[in-house]
C-alpha cells in the first residue's frame, strides 16, 4: 500500500509540475506577444490615443481599433479593432492570413506578411489573452469620400492650406 500511495504521489506530483510548466510557458508565449505588439508598432495605429500619449494607454484598451482616419490618393483607411479579428480566428486562420494578407496604406503589412511562426503565434497568444473589446473601426472609404472626422494626409497639405 505504501508503494502504491508512493506512486500516486509521485505520479500527482510530476502532472503538477507539469501543469506549473505549461502555465509558465502560455505566460511566456503571452508575453513574447506583448513585445511583438510594442516593437512592431501595433499599438500606434490600432489603439486610439497611444502614438499622442507616449504610449500611456492602460493595456485594457490596446488594439481596439481607432476612428483616425489615414487619408491619401488611395482614400481613407481606419486601424481595425484587432481583438475583434482575432476572436474569429483559430491560430492555423491567424497564421495563413497573416502570411498572405495585402492592407490599404499606411499598414505595414508586408512586415507582417514576413514575422516568424513564433512571433506570430505569440502576438495571436497575446491578442486572445487581451479578450475581445471595443466596437468595430469604421469601413475604409474610397478615393475623394470625405472622412468624417480627423484624419491623418498623407501627403500633407502645404502649410498654407494646412491653416484652413
Amino acid at each position: 500500500m505504501n508503494k502504491l500511495f508512493i506512486a500516486l504521489a509521485v505520479a500527482l506530483s510530476a502532472s503538477a509540475a507539469v501543469a506549473t510548466l505549461a502555465a509558465a510557458s502560455r505566460e511566456d508565449l503571452v508575453q513574447h506577444g506583448r513585445y511583438v505588439a510594442m516593437i512592431g508598432g501595433c499599438n500606434d495605429c490600432h489603439t486610439p490615443g497611444f502614438a499622442a500619449s507616449g504610449g500611456q494607454v492602460p493595456e485594457s484598451q490596446w488594439l481596439t481599433g481607432d476612428e483616425l482616419g489615414w487619408s491619401g490618393e488611395w482614400g481613407t483607411t481606419y486601424a481595425p479593432n484587432l481583438r475583434l479579428r482575432f476572436a474569429t480566428m483559430d491560430l492555423a486562420s491567424f497564421k495563413q492570413y497573416a502570411r498572405t494578407f495585402k492592407a490599404r496604406p499606411p499598414m505595414p503589412y508586408w512586415a507582417v506578411n514576413a514575422m516568424s511562426d513564433a512571433d506570430l503565434e505569440a502576438l495571436y497568444a497575446f491578442v486572445q489573452a487581451l479578450g475581445p473589446a471595443g466596437k468595430q473601426a469604421p469601413a475604409a472609404l474610397p478615393p475623394g469620400v470625405r472622412p468624417p472626422g480627423p484624419v491623418v494626409q498623407f501627403p500633407a497639405p502645404p502649410p498654407e492650406l494646412a491653416a484652413h
